[in-house]
């Protein structure tokens, strides 16, 4: 099982009223709902440990079952439609791909 861990902080422009929205009504129950998808939990930062102001706004915490069942999972015109959303809305996400040690 791999765990897919997303960086992000939004667009300048992008209220956070709609980005929570999105996320709450249609990232989560979608990506929670796919066959690859273990578990879809999204974090908003609220700091660093021991003070000062986190470089992200939001994480993505994504328990992959099978990365190849994902490839055909986000091909789908739903999850298009979601990350076409989601990427017009988050500024520059990295996605780190990681494993269990």
């Amino acid at each position: 099982m791999a765990k897919i861990i997303v960086l992000f902080n939004l667009k300048p422009g992008v209220s956070v009223a709609d980005y929570e929205a999105f996320a709450r009504h249609t990232d989560l129950p979608i990506v929670n709902a796919l066959p690859s998808v273990d578990r879809f939990e999204i974090l908003k930062s609220e700091g660093l440990l021991g003070g000062g102001a986190s470089p992200y706004a939001y994480v993505e915490i994504i328990d992959v079952n099978s990365l190849d069942q994902l490839g055909k999972d986000v091909s789908t015109e739903t999850m298009q439609k979601v990350a076409a959303t989601f990427q017009s809305m988050a500024d520059k996400p990295l996605f780190i791909v990681t494993s269990t040690l």
